[in-house]
């Protein structure tokens, strides 16, 4: 008999469940085993790992993917070991579970905590990075939770022997197996599958673009972490150092465009333009990036005359949107008119001007001076993240092992009855 998504899919989540009722009782230093064992396995498979990868890249070559796309899948000796580095990362961070949030004691002698526990099972979704497969499969590890992988068509080959690097992990360590699967079909009926699997899977991790995500947030029915688009704001105020907004400006867009933290939109403060002119725009355009421009900006040689879809667009690629502005307050408006709630960078050495943006904006990640390149779970120091989170609700910003966790209440007695 032909096996359905549904059958394959309640089949993976109930060997997920079993795993991770294991692995929430399973010691800090074992957790540690697996992933450091994970990680030598990422190193001592490099040439396998880079073997499968090729293949991933020449499929994606011919099916005329962008230069960005195919740098998102693209791997090499360099990002090999940082995601060994990102395994021994997140396996030497404290163990979140089991940790007390808080304690008290209540009048009537009880004893009361709460305490960290893991979510249960993870649906992680995601498409052309391969590294999703080792970061997701991490930090769902060291959080207590299993995990279901549904990785894309793009990196089939390689996210299968990264996966088989994390399975040794698990087996060197005697944890069960079945703690990261990855679906085995690319048929995307198996992503329908994933969404309505209430009662298997705990929580579904979207890691893609729109389209993905989307798709995911419209017709789950168990419960989401997601972003839908990385729309990155960088605006130069008019008290900017110069130098340190050329460097971040330049770092914020070209430095990989591909990921949701790449800048798509610069916004140029009028008082910074009549002090220093079009010199950001200029870096820009000398660096290979398409400008598009508004207004007194569009005058600029070599720009582009921006569409009004431009702003509010997550390009993924060497574009991006510019405008002038008056002030910090037309700032603001224009990203929360325009922004996804992901990350924005101001440029200012003005402390009032600063906390105005910081305080009154309500994106995931708020920076001063800072690349918007710097929004990674890994920079933020936990080793690895399954995503940055746009919602308000449970997790925000890059999702490491302890946003992968909820908790429950302890509640201690001495015979203890209610009058």
């Amino acid at each position: 008999m032909t096996q359905t998504a549904d059958d394959l899919i309640a089949r993976m989540g109930a060997a997920a469940r079993d795993a991770a009722a294991e692995l929430g009782c399973a010691g800090a230093e074992q957790k540690r085993a697996a992933l450091m064992a994970a990680a030598t396995a990422i190193l001592d498979r490099e040439g396998a790992i880079l073997d499968a990868n090729a293949q991933d890249v020449a499929m994606a070559q011919a099916r005329d993917l962008s230069p960005a796309m195919i740098d998102r899948l693209r791997l090499d000796a360099g990002r090999i070991r940082a995601i060994a580095e990102g395994l021994r990362a997140v396996a030497d961070q404290p163990d979140p579970v089991g940790r007390v949030l808080a304690e008290w004691d209540r009048p009537n002698g009880l004893h009361i905590q709460r305490v960290l526990t893991p979510l249960g099972v993870l649906g992680v979704i995601y498409e052309s990075r391969p590294n999703v497969t080792a970061d997701a499969g991490a930090l769902a590890l060291k959080s207590g939770n299993a995990v279901i992988l549904r990785g894309g068509t793009d990196s089939i080959h390689s996210s299968t022997a990264i996966l088989g690097c994390m399975t040794q992990g698990l087996r060197d360590a005697g944890l069960p197996e079945a703690a990261i699967q990855m679906v085995p079909t690319r048929d995307r009926a198996a992503v329908a599958a994933m969404l309505r699997a209430q009662g298997l899977i705990d929580v579904i991790i979207p890691r893609g673009g729109k389209g993905l995500v989307g798709l995911v947030q419209a017709e789950a029915r168990v419960p989401v972490f997601a972003h839908l688009e990385g729309i990155c704001h960088v605006y130069a105020d008019g008290d900017a150092d110069l130098a340190k907004a050329r460097r971040v400006v330049l770092n914020a867009k070209t430095r990989r465009t591909g990921i949701c933290g790449a800048a798509e939109c610069l916004l140029i403060d009028r008082a910074f333009y009549a002090r220093h002119g079009d010199v950001l725009i200029r870096d820009l355009l000398d660096a290979g990036v398409e400008v598009r421009a508004e207004g007194e900006l569009a005058d600029i040689a070599g720009t582009v005359p921006a569409r009004p879809d431009d702003f509010g667009r997550e390009f993924l690629d060497s574009i991006i949107a510019a405008r002038l502005v008056d002030g910090v307050d037309e700032a603001i408006a224009h990203i929360r008119r325009f922004g996804s709630g992901h990350t924005e960078s101001i440029l200012t050495e003005n402390d009032a001007t600063a906390a105005r943006f910081l305080q009154r904006l309500d994106s995931a990640i708020l920076m001063r001076n800072a690349s918007t390149q710097f929004a990674d779970g890994g920079e933020f120091g936990m080793g690895a993240e399954i995503g940055i989170a746009t919602g308000k609700l449970h997790a925000r910003g890059p999702v490491g092992a302890e946003q992968l966790t909820s908790f429950k209440y302890i509640v201690t007695g001495d015979g203890t009855i209610r009058s």
